[in-house]
């Protein structure tokens, strides 16, 4: 190693990388475009459109906004795996960047239909869809071996970085500047992505034979081939149930047991939110294998949650927040540096297209069921379902990972021999 190679070792990966790095701030852009537009027409449809069915248009709206992930799996696997990764990611930027700019023109000329925003939702959601496994699966491209933690790491911290900046900006500019002006905002972040995507060049590109076999792999095929990492995904999903309700428990539990206001809210918000960006940086750096990490956080996770439910206090609630989202964080980074080494590279389009399917199609299940038990039992009960949720996921998990490694005892935390995943 040369003098001059060591300083530049020790810079972010953002940084040494130009060409992850653009593409990184492509998604930082996408995201907080895409969740501050959510968070701006939930605002807009609750204090200015909605009127007395506020509550079913904001809960319809959100659930508009999930359908894509899931719906469009299928689809986003097959052209990421067809086509260059460069040109999905910048022809989903691009095209998001003309719905909104479209979206922005309509509410500027006149008032927008909610219908419209509901339309545009869907289809932002549905460019999201296939930006966001693009690039996860995109990582391994820009990256050398050696960074793929570290870039996953700022991967999953967009997040973070995107639900901060959405749940704050989105409010304050519809107030400010008018729903013309929120949507306008969002169309220059999509169109500035997808600009910076197009000025990149993927160093290890390329579309072969095998990725173009596995194109005509169907899901289903790909996940049978995987039974380990097939377990793992049940097991978050299983969680997710539990986990994503915070966004519905969270609110409830603000106004009924916290008697506080909207500015709490955001501060929860807040601390789940720098939780998972630290969590994401901080993750690879944490010894033990993923499987026993990630049993270990789910645990953590569960008494953070249950913590509000026993001891009501608005710093307990912060503190608790904070602890569930670093323990989020931890986990992405972990396993989605896990599933780059075990799943083949000509099926990972179609698998990171499906696990964001299968993972965010409990979040829509997830709100119904504790939305319904939010008027039957109090907020601190439900704090206390999360919290006896998680535990058997958390020893599902562990076991999975303690039966795995003791058939393979010398296999690596983050990587296998060829075939072993399967």
């Amino acid at each position: 190693m040369t003098a001059s190679a060591a300083p530049s070792r020790r810079l972010p990966v953002v940084l040494r990388n130009r060409a992850f790095g653009s593409v990184w701030a492509a998604q930082v852009l996408t995201q907080a475009a895409g969740r501050m537009f959510q968070v701006g027409v939930v605002w807009w449809l609750v204090g200015y459109a909605a009127g007395a069915d506020r509550g079913l248009a904001s809960g319809a709206f959100l659930a508009v906004s999930t359908l894509p992930a899931v719906a469009l799996a299928p689809l986003v696997a097959s052209l990421i795996a067809r086509c260059p990764r460069r040109a999905v990611l910048g022809g989903a930027a691009a095209a998001a960047g003309l719905v909104a700019a479209g979206t922005a023109g309509w509410s500027y000329a006149t008032a927008l239909p909610m219908g419209v925003a509901y339309a545009a939702a869907l289809l932002l959601a549905g460019c999201q869809a296939a930006f966001d496994p693009c690039l996860t699966t995109s990582v391994s491209e820009l990256v050398e071996d050696r960074d793929i933690e570290e870039a996953t790491g700022f991967e999953l911290a967009t997040q973070s970085l995107a639900g901060l900046a959405g749940g704050l900006l989105g409010p304050l500019v519809i107030d400010s500047w008018g729903l013309a002006g929120m949507v306008a905002g969002c169309a220059g972040a999509y169109l500035a992505a997808a600009a910076l995507v197009g000025a990149t060049r993927f160093p290890r590109a390329a579309t072969g034979p095998a990725e173009q076999a596995a194109a005509r792999r169907t899901l289903r095929q790909i996940l049978a081939d995987l039974p380990f990492v097939r377990r793992i995904l049940l097991c978050f999903a299983a969680a997710n149930l539990f986990t994503t309700a915070v966004f519905v428990v969270m609110p409830l539990y603000t106004r009924s047991v916290l008697h506080a206001d909207g500015s709490t809210v955001a501060a929860l918000e807040a601390a789940l939110g720098l939780g998972t960006l630290v969590g994401s940086f901080t993750g690879p750096r944490l010894p033990g294998r993923p499987t026993a990490v990630g049993a270990g956080c789910l645990a953590l996770m569960a008494a953070a949650l249950g913590l509000p439910g026993l001891l009501p206090a608005q710093a307990a609630a912060v503190g608790a927040l904070a602890v569930a989202g670093w323990c989020v964080g931890v986990i992405g980074v972990r396993f989605v540096a896990l599933f780059q080494r075990l799943v083949p590279s000509g099926d990972r389009p179609g698998f990171f297209a499906v696990m964001q399917a299968l993972l965010g199609a409990t979040f829509p299940l997830s709100s119904l069921v504790f939305g319904v038990l939010g008027d039957l039992l109090s907020p601190r009960t439900l704090c206390l379902v999360q919290a006896v949720g998680l535990v058997p996921v958390a020893v599902a998990l562990w076991w999975l990972g303690r039966g795995r490694y003791a058939a393979a005892p010398d296999a690596d935390a983050d990587a296998v021999p060829a075939g072993a995943g399967r």
